[in-house]
């Protein structure tokens, strides 16, 4: 094993302490007149969450909710608002737990908080990025914008209170959604019904500017439909009769077998999509918001805790992040391979619960 010499020891230390000293943080708190700014400092990650992000936002954002007006979240560069959360680090089975222990207790919070909650999702938001905007009372599309739950394609599922908001779009969009993890752009992230404005990326800076200054939830309301642009046709438009009648099927097989009697070039391509998942990870996914529509999110956040926490320990989950983002080959090993040998059994492992020390607990909760 190479050892540096004294110097060049006291060299390294010094240059490594300069770089850590030097190195901004992962998440930035600032206050703006009235408004408490929270940015998602990791540009070259596309600003994805990771442990000690989702640590230091929760304490940040209890404390704000009784001293500020309103919380602006924002993503720095121009590339992302932020691009889910950090997986490579999530498949560990011991890190895996603790990031999503405090990820969905930061969903939480937002879901429930008192003061307006505005997110600019500029760029790319996807997975927890999505956690930390969708849950808020305002969320600010722009011309940027794409939007994305993709867990199925790593052996996951949609997560961060996704079991929530997915099902309660309208025309069964959300199954859509979450099953094939189809994009929205722009406009359509409004009409989806999961931003509440649309406002050009140029004038952003003079929203949350003016945003900033305002006393009240009905000002800030009004200051955003004054910037807001009218919509325009959703792009799926054509496709919401299909996506309601192949969506609305109880079962993934049933799902396919829809898509294979529409025969059309959008069916076609969905049914590619959908055979490219981990078999698994669909029929999770379907059964985890068919639940979902029926409970309130911090019970779909609990429920959530349960699937994700033994997707660490199974094989699709880090074999999709291996196959898709660490080797890169996407030739991911699904296990098991078929549809026809995900039983029924398998699939609800995934939902039982953990001894009562283990299960999500609320920062809240009554002790």
């Amino acid at each position: 094993m190479f050892k540096f010499g004294g110097n060049a020891t006291r060299i390294a230390t010094i240059t490594f302490k300069r770089a850590m000293s030097t190195q901004e943080p992962e998440v930035l708190f600032e206050t703006l007149n009235n408004a408490g700014v929270i940015t998602l400092n990791r540009p070259r990650a596309l600003n994805s969450l990771n442990l000690s992000m989702v640590t230091a936002m929760l304490p940040k954002l209890q404390e704000w909710e009784n001293s500020k007006h309103m919380i602006i979240i924002k993503g720095a560069g121009e590339k992302a608002f932020c691009a889910g959360g950090d997986v490579k680090a999530a498949i560990d089975r011991v890190i895996g737990p603790k990031f999503f222990f405090a990820e969905y207790n930061v969903n939480y919070l937002i879901g429930k908080y008192k003061i307006p909650y505005i997110a600019l999702i500029d760029g790319i938001t996807m997975g927890g990025g999505m956690g930390v905007s969708v849950h808020g009372r305002y969320r600010v599309a722009t011309e940027r914008t794409v939007i994305a739950m993709p867990e199925t394609k790593i052996g996951l599922f949609p997560d961060v209170g996704a079991s929530y908001f997915l099902p309660r779009l309208q025309v069964n969009l959300g199954l859509y959604l979450g099953l094939t993890g189809d994009r929205l752009k722009g406009k359509d992230v409004v009409k989806a019904g999961i931003a509440t404005h649309f406002v050009s990326s140029k004038r952003l800076y003079e929203l949350e500017t003016l945003l900033s200054r305002c006393k009240s939830d009905s000002e800030v309301s009004a200051l955003l439909n004054k910037f807001n642009e009218p919509p325009e046709e959703f792009s799926l438009a054509p496709h919401i009769k299909h996506i309601n009648y192949c969506f609305a099927a109880s079962t993934v097989e049933e799902i396919i077998e829809r898509l294979e009697k529409v025969q059309n070039d959008w069916s076609v391509k969905t049914l590619e999509t959908l055979h490219q998942m981990s078999p698994g990870s669909l029929k999770i996914t379907l059964r985890a918001l068919q639940r979902g529509a029926q409970l309130d999110l911090a019970k779909c956040l609990k429920m959530e805790f349960r699937i994700a926490c033994h997707s660490t320990e199974q094989n699709d989950f880090p074999e999709g992040v291996r196959a898709l983002l660490i080797d890169k080959d996407n030739k991911p090993q699904w296990k098991p391979k078929t549809l026809a040998e995900v039983s029924d059994d398998y699939v609800e492992s995934f939902f039982k619960k953990f001894p009562e020390d283990k299960e999500l607990q609320f920062f809240d909760a009554k002790l």
